[in-house]
């Protein structure tokens, strides 16, 4: 496994850590080189057992560089807190980030149909079943690829907790400022009409927000 050498403390090693980061974001940073340039874009994910799925155009190049078998890595942080220590060099941030590295494997055929209404599902539960199914049209226009979670090939670092003591003066105020994520109220499209109700997997997401 990748070692992580700064604030080694602070490195998570069980394969349960990684997959609690994973699920709890949605969106990570994939990152490869290209031409000999660097590349990176941010990506709506989905964990599904060993594997992360992303999709995007077939008519993205990079996208399918890396389907081809360039070297990559997902990036994914949370913020959960701005740490506010007694002076600036000590204030920091908690935080629980992975990088997971590998070879991405295009997903193809009746496979991919599945794998990405399992993308989809992950990230918006029972969403499939209250829409038409993909058309064969929009699978021809969508690459599907996922890279493979296998150990040696990814890290975790996670800090929290206050502030260090840094100057220790009681004199002027430390200590943290939690951060989340939360989802609103739907926003109803205007060609909805307005008889049309929330769907069950859109008052889930809600739900989800209100009760965080």
């Amino acid at each position: 496994m990748d070692r992580i050498r700064r604030h080694a403390e602070r490195s998570r090693t069980e394969r349960d850590e990684l997959d609690a980061v994973l699920d709890s974001a949605s969106v990570g940073t994939l990152a490869t080189v290209v031409d000999g340039l660097p590349w990176a874009v941010p990506m709506l994910y989905a964990r599904v057992g060993d594997r992360i799925l992303l999709h995007g155009s077939t008519g993205a190049g990079a996208l399918r560089h890396v389907a081809a078998g360039a070297p990559a890595s997902l990036c994914v942080t949370l913020l959960d807190a701005i740490v506010v220590a007694d002076n600036l060099y000590n204030s920091s941030a908690n935080y629980r980030s992975a990088v997971v590295r590998g070879h991405l494997e295009p997903v193809v055929g009746d496979e991919a149909e599945s794998a990405l209404t399992v993308l989809s599902d992950v990230l918006i539960p029972g969403r499939s079943t209250e829409v038409r199914a993909l058309r064969r049209k929009e699978l021809a226009a969508t690459l599907c690829i996922a890279l493979p979670i296998e150990p040696g090939q990814w890290t975790v670092k996670v800090r929290s907790g206050l502030p260090s003591e840094g100057d220790r003066n009681p004199d002027v105020w430390a200590g943290l400022v939690p951060m989340r994520t939360v989802a609103g109220q739907p926003i109803r499209a205007p060609w909805v009409a307005d008889d049309v109700p929330t769907p069950a997997s859109v008052r889930a997401l809600s739900a989800h927000g209100e009760g965080a």
